[in-house]
């Protein structure tokens, strides 16, 4: 399978830039794989298509305010700064992207905050616009990142053109996310409500988690043509006893697996016994995905409409079949579905 097959072009006015006023009140495209039909529902109504005893695994990594704007000593110019991952806690040392990175080198300092609450010192290129920063803070760890919440902005995919409100906070974050770390959100979890996840719990269907701090190798694009050469970024993954527990006995009994986004099957795909079964984790994984691919554990994905040549719109193909998959985003723009992050969702089963 090549990069140029998950091509193709979305009209601008189908790219939302806002979340709806609830959050499952999106829309539900479903895929069945085995007959190749496809129906229009609203997400809510997931439920109908699922059982008691069934299992949804998601993704309970939550975004920090990673983007922040600082000035460069002496010149003042504003520079963008999208902190990437953390490397040492009590060094306070940061892998980042900058820009414009041009005007950044080894040595120089960044100041944030009206203040200059914040200071940051360049002590390495990584790549064109990568730097590692040294955080001159002298508080604590949560202090630090106290401060971080204060300074930074919610960050939004650069196809969401407006300007970054107060409410993304809240609305670019799953009802459940837990464990902080991540730089983007698991899309798909973002049509869950509080209503909707009562309403699973009393029909019997249980929910497991799992962590994944998803990254922007994620979402990196695809460069080569052939996707074997291709290298993902790698993300810091945990699969605890308790989520391996319930999948594990549930596909015993014969239940269904759904997995909640791509980054929950991925990290899923990740951990696979040689009996395919779910083993726990705690480390980073590169996995990629893309057609052909056996999968081991999931039955049926919860997705959203993702941005072409991705490694998310591959994983999805991978699992529904690149036809079905490309006749279904195709379908979704003739029916003016909701595209990307903020966008309606589709489920593969």
């Amino acid at each position: 399978m090549k990069l140029t097959s998950f091509k193709y072009d979305i009209p601008e006015e189908l790219i939302a830039q806002k979340p709806l006023d609830n959050r499952d009140d999106s829309r539900l495209m479903v895929v069945d794989r085995k007959s190749g039909t496809i129906e229009h529902k609203m997400f809510k109504d997931v439920l109908d298509e699922f059982d008691e005893g069934d299992v949804f695994v998601a993704n309970d990594t939550r975004v920090f305010p990673a983007k922040l704007y600082g000035n460069k000593e002496k010149t003042g110019a504003v520079i963008e700064v999208f902190l990437l991952r953390e490397l040492n806690r009590e060094s306070i040392l940061w892998d980042v992207l900058v820009d414009p990175a041009r005007k950044i080198r080894i040595g120089n300092k960044l100041y944030f905050g009206e203040n200059d609450e914040l200071i940051a010192e360049v002590i390495d290129n990584t790549t064109s616009r990568g730097r590692t920063l040294r955080f001159l803070f002298d508080g604590s760890y949560e202090e630090f990142m106290d401060l971080i919440f204060q300074l930074g902005e919610t960050p939004l995919p650069k196809y969401i053109t407006r300007e970054v409100e107060a409410d993304d906070r809240e609305r670019f974050q799953t009802i459940y996310a837990k464990n902080l770390g991540a730089v983007a959100v698991p899309t798909a979890g973002l049509h869950f409500s509080k209503q909707l996840l009562k309403r699973l719990e009393i029909k019997g269907i249980d929910m497991a988690f799992l962590t994944l701090h998803i990254g922007l190798g994620t979402f990196r694009p695809v460069e080569v043509e052939d996707l074997t050469k291709h290298k993902v970024d790698s993300e810091q993954l945990i699969i605890p006893e308790k989520c391996v527990d319930r999948v594990n006995r549930a596909k015993a009994e014969g239940k269904r697996i759904v997995s909640v986004g791509a980054t929950a099957m991925r990290a899923m795909e990740t951990s696979v016994s040689t009996t395919d079964t779910l083993k726990p984790f705690n480390g980073w994984t590169n996995k990629f995905i893309f057609p052909k691919y056996d999968f081991k554990i999931s039955d049926a994905l919860i997705t959203n409409f993702h941005t072409p040549q991705s490694t998310l719109l591959m994983l999805s193909s991978a699992f529904a079949g690149h036809d079905l998959i490309m006749e279904a985003y195709a379908l979704a723009q003739k029916e003016k579905y909701r595209f990307f992050a903020y966008g309606d969702a589709l489920l593969i089963k």
